[in-house]
């Protein structure tokens, strides 16, 4: 393999439009090793199914196909025949683990109707600050025990289905003021107060053996003063490996988003990310800043900034992900509006949770 076809690899991209462009389908034959699709890519089942199977076509490989479906405000599919889950605030209210994990596999069972084989939830930010413009009804609770019980309930649902999980944002987006897609978050928590909230749910994901982990572009001041946890070797390498002893994919947010882009250069985003311990990049907007990155990597691995090691290592862990989760062209659109997903459905959508009025909970 090509060093840039291996660079390639490690990048996740969107593109516009309801059918592959130019662009898209050149970065998927140098190598990119998957794509997120978004609203905008989004007009009927039929059609998704149709992009999705047709890139993976294009591909002839394995091609992570990923979608952010939370339920709530969250969800890139609407209307029938997907279920609309209430957010996971109003889950989370049940108390009821059984309850989230059959949410989790209708959840599965849908998107994999339309070749996906990521999804990238849960959240499993604590829900902390009520002043947070991001999070908020997306967390399933204000107490870290129970966003770590009922979060790993809804990833091992999505993962019995047969799609991966992606837990984020790590270390913990809960308790910030900006909203990391507009500005730079950082917390100033010490590191006794994050391991007892922010890091406790990701550190029973962690020994769950779950799929892959989100970053946050987030400052933890007590971990690495002035970098993101997105950049920083001391929490991707040293926090979420060594101390919490996590093996699966990490996958760094959208790179495009404001708290990396007007702060720092995406191409620098992406070394220091990789250096510190990211596997996977999101760059989910323009091809020519995901072609810019990639080939910034390319450059790094050249000089030797990046060892070709460390690649290794990422490829690996893809890798892994892959021969469990990703498939090729397939056509499931069948599957939706069968018994079997009636009975996922039956007691969970919106409706069904009408009583429980989220804005009703107390935060501390």
């Amino acid at each position: 393999m090509s060093l840039f076809r291996e660079c390639a690899s490690l990048f996740v991209v969107g593109f516009p439009g309801l059918s592959p462009d130019a662009e898209v389908e050149r970065l998927i034959d140098d190598g990119v090793g998957g794509i997120i699709l978004f609203k905008r890519n989004v007009d009927s089942p039929a059609q998704v199914a149709g992009l999705v199977r047709a890139l993976k076509t294009r591909a002839g490989r394995p091609l992570l196909a990923s979608v952010d479906q939370e339920g709530g405000r969250v969800a890139r599919l609407r209307g029938a025949p997907f279920t609309a889950l209430p957010p996971m605030r109003q889950l989370g209210l049940t108390g009821d683990a059984a309850l989230i994990e059959r949410a989790g596999r209708l959840l599965a069972l849908e998107v994999r109707a339309l070749g996906f084989d990521v999804d990238f939830a849960p959240v499993l930010d604590v829900d902390t600050n009520p002043a947070n413009p991001v999070i908020g009804d997306r967390s399933f609770h204000r107490d870290a025990a129970e966003v770590a019980r009922l979060g790993v309930a809804l990833a091992r649902g999505l993962e019995a289905g047969g799609v991966a999980s992606c837990a984020k944002h790590f270390p913990g987006h809960g308790d910030t003021t900006k909203d990391s897609h507009l500005d730079l978050p950082s917390l100033a928590h010490d590191l006794e107060r994050l391991r007892k909230v922010e890091l406790l749910p990701f550190a029973a994901y962690a020994r769950a053996g779950l799929a892959s982990m989100m970053t946050a572009h987030v400052i933890f001041d007590a971990l690495e003063p002035g970098v993101p946890a997105t950049m920083s070797a001391r929490v991707m390498d040293g926090l979420l490996r060594k101390e919490l002893g996590f093996t699966g994919v990490v996958v760094s947010d959208d790179l495009e988003m404001k708290a990396i882009a007007d702060h720092f250069t995406v191409e620098r985003a992406v070394v220091e990310g990789v250096k510190a311990g990211v596997d996977c990049f999101l760059v989910c907007h323009h091809a020519s800043v995901q072609r810019s990155a990639i080939e910034a990597l390319v450059k790094a691995v050249e000089s030797g900034e990046v060892k070709r090691e460390r690649l290794h290592e990422a490829r690996a862990r893809l890798d892994a992900l892959s021969r469990r989760f990703v498939h090729g062209p397939e056509d499931l659109l069948g599957t939706l509006g069968t018994p079997a997903h009636e009975a996922l459905r039956a007691g969970l959508s919106m409706e069904s949770f009408t009583g429980n009025d989220p804005t009703e909970v107390v935060h501390r």
